[in-house]
């Protein structure tokens, strides 16, 4: 009996440590680096890029160039990366079922039925996650500044 209630104690004092994802110094970490980053400074990190596309936004001011690299795909504002899309980010990956990233991101996410919002402070500046939803599976990840929106 006193087992069972010492787990049940150690459950409830852990348990919320899980229910958001642990980010210790999430500027410094891949993909957040990046956001912000210059082109020069991309180009000298990571080369010439896969390929190059533009991406059309619901108004001609959303239009940005894309550069595909291996570590994720670059929308550029002027000469800087504003948003990144990637293959995961904490653990969350394409293809992965929506309960997972529910559960890594936890209460503070914001659920609009076919994606996800969830938003870093600290910092420079406002960074959030976007994760998007097909048939209720995880087809795209952006990590971006939502106010270059």
């Amino acid at each position: 009996m006193r087992k069972t209630i010492i787990v049940l104690l150690l459950l409830f004092v852990c348990l919320p440590l899980f229910s958001r994802p642990v980010i210790s110094d999430e500027r410094k970490e891949e993909p957040f680096s990046f956001i912000g980053m210059k082109l020069e400074d991309m180009f000298r990190r990571f080369g010439p890029p896969k390929s190059v596309y533009a991406a059309r936004g619901d108004q001609p001011w959303q239009d940005d160039i894309v550069f595909v690299y291996d570590a994720g795909d670059f929308y550029i504002f002027r000469d800087r990366i504003w948003q990144v899309g990637v293959k995961s980010v904490f653990g969350i990956k394409t293809g992965d079922v929506k309960a997972v990233a529910l559960l890594v991101f936890g209460d503070n996410v914001r659920d609009e039925g076919d994606y996800l919002l969830y938003n870093i402070t600290g910092g420079g500046w406002p960074v959030s996650i976007r994760v998007n939803f097909s048939s209720g599976r995880v087809s795209n990840i952006f990590v971006y500044r939502p106010d270059f929106q």
